[in-house]
């Protein structure tokens, strides 16, 4: 089956993720500098999740432009990612909410290693269908960030019960590894 509409539809989920996130943050009903420093731990939390929806629809972009066709298991992997992702605007509002506590901060940690973990497999699902020595298999190769991306979130979680502040470095530590677009899959060309 054809690719297209699983592009759009993550498309338009990975735009209305954005949109909640933004609505999250209330306009301050003051007009001085004071009034919008209360909102700064939810602009820095937004900061980062938006940064994070666009790494991932520019790496899902990318990779789905190596691909010619999809099938259910690779519908369901992408539905698995979108799940992870959709939780974002609620972790995100959370955390900025609460000033970056600990608890806030690890459940934020979570929810992003699980996008990293969905996204694992839904590189595999299409690597199951393409094959093992196809294009799209050799131009994900090891997928050394992607693992490493995930023992980072792990160890962040758990560091955010030391401090939280370790565990939230920690994760735009991963968000600075990703920032530049994986250009594994352009230069291997499609599938």
């Amino acid at each position: 089956m054809g690719k297209g509409r699983l592009e759009a539809f993550s498309d338009g989920v990975l735009a209305i993720i954005i949109t909640i996130m933004v609505l999250e943050m209330k306009v301050p009903h003051g007009t001085s500098w004071d009034s919008l420093k209360p909102l700064l731990p939810v602009f820095v939390s937004y900061l980062l999740s938006f940064i994070y929806v666009g790494i991932y629809w520019n790496n899902h972009h990318h990779m789905l432009q190596a691909v010619h066709s999809i099938n259910g298991g690779v519908l369901w992997a992408n539905s698995h990612l979108l799940f992870w992702l959709s939780l974002t605007p609620f972790v995100t509002g959370w955390m900025g909410e609460n000033h970056f506590a600990t608890l806030p901060v690890a459940l934020y940690g979570f929810v992003l290693m699980m996008c990293g973990v969905a996204y694992y497999f839904l590189a595999h699902c299409l690597i199951d269908l393409h094959g093992k020595n196809s294009n799209f298999s050799k131009a994900l190769g090891n997928d050394r960030k992607g693992k490493l991306s995930v023992v980072i979130y792990a160890a962040g979680i758990g560091l955010c019960f030391v401090h939280p502040m370790i565990g939230f470095t920690l994760y735009v530590l991963v968000a600075m590894m990703w920032v530049i677009p994986d250009k594994r899959f352009e230069s291997k060309g499609a599938v």
